[in-house]
């Protein structure tokens, strides 16, 4: 029987990354190197994720995927049989290179793997921003030239960000975090690119790093003008404040406020992946417990139903669910 599964963090040295996630976290970062992102549920040729908990330790996301898909992952579609999402940590301490994703229509013949996915910023520098989005009125023949004379972030529209704010990135929606967030991000189960801009710096090898301007242009959703910040009501769900973040016919997100001594008793064969954003939840179920701190994710198998989550002192936390 599965159980509720925690995974070791695997983490990316990034130019543009720093030593947040240490302070905040208490992550295991190697030393003396700028990290930029904490992989922490993968199933990717280039990261892994292996259990840390219980009976299965020691074995990979891949394994389960491979042994055990239907009961981890309920009827949720695997992502060409791979797991469906990935799910990372991010602290951009400089400004990510201006960026696309490509969409699901033209990601092929572009040779990459569409990637729509969600930020939840929980920690913020107070001059902290992201570009998203073009400002209105931008064309595209306006676009090529500013990328041909380098003031093409002159295009993009621009978010002052704070801890709590989120976005929705869909396929095709040119982006990228400035200096200052720290966020959880949540995923399609891709690591495809492509770069229009990456502010004239060098990267880890001391080079200018690649620039993938004609598969750009051919991704960006030239209609998407100033997207704003993901506004959702709040709902009272089994004695727990739920914002429903994202939507979306691959995965939604919701955004949950256990009150101190709440306990959520889960009655659906879904499967679920649940991150700590504050405060600290305990999970129990198929014979297994877990506790939850800040950064923490956990992935809850479809098979295991009758999990219960629990939090003495209160907790808030992302949920999301893959399609």
């Amino acid at each position: 029987m599965l159980y509720p599964l925690m995974f070791q963090p695997i983490f990316k040295e990034r130019v543009w990354g720093g030593r947040r996630m240490e302070q905040l976290y208490a992550k295991p970062l190697p030393p003396g190197v700028p990290i930029g992102e904490s992989w922490e549920i993968t199933d990717r040729p280039e990261g892994v994720s292996v259990v840390s908990n219980g009976p299965l330790a020691g074995q990979t996301l891949r394994w389960l995927m491979e042994n055990h898909a239907r009961e981890l992952l309920g009827g949720a579609k695997s992502q060409g049989g791979r797991f469906p999402l990935l799910v990372k940590i991010l602290d951009a301490q400089e400004k990510l290179s201006l960026q696309v994703h490509p969409p699901a229509g033209l990601a092929q013949s572009l040779g990459g793997e569409p990637k729509t996915e969600m930020w939840y910023i929980t920690d913020a520098a107070p001059d902290a921003e992201i570009f998203v989005g073009l400002k209105r009125g931008v064309t595209r023949a306006e676009f090529e030239r500013r990328v041909q004379d380098g003031t093409v972030a002159q295009c993009f529209h621009r978010h002052a960000v704070h801890a709590g704010d989120s976005m929705f990135l869909p396929s095709g929606r040119v982006h990228a975090l400035g200096a200052g967030p720290v966020l959880f991000e949540i995923q399609q189960n891709s690591d495809t690119t492509y770069r229009v801009f990456d502010w004239n710096r060098v990267g880890l090898d001391g080079k200018p790093r690649e620039l993938h301007v004609a598969q750009a242009l051919a991704s960006i959703d030239f209609t998407d003008f100033e997207p704003p910040l993901v506004s959702a009501p709040v709902k009272s769900v089994n004695g727990c404040d739920v914002q429903r973040l994202v939507d979306d016919a691959l995965f939604t997100v919701e955004l949950s406020e256990l009150p101190a001594g709440g306990v959520i008793e889960r009655d659906d064969s879904v499967m679920q992946v649940i991150g700590v954003v504050n405060g600290a939840l305990r999970a129990r179920g198929g014979g297994q417990e877990v506790m939850l701190k800040p950064g923490a994710f956990c992935l809850l198998p479809a098979e295991c139903a009758n999990t219960v989550i629990e939090s003495s002192a209160g907790a808030t936390f992302l949920c999301a669910e893959a399609n």
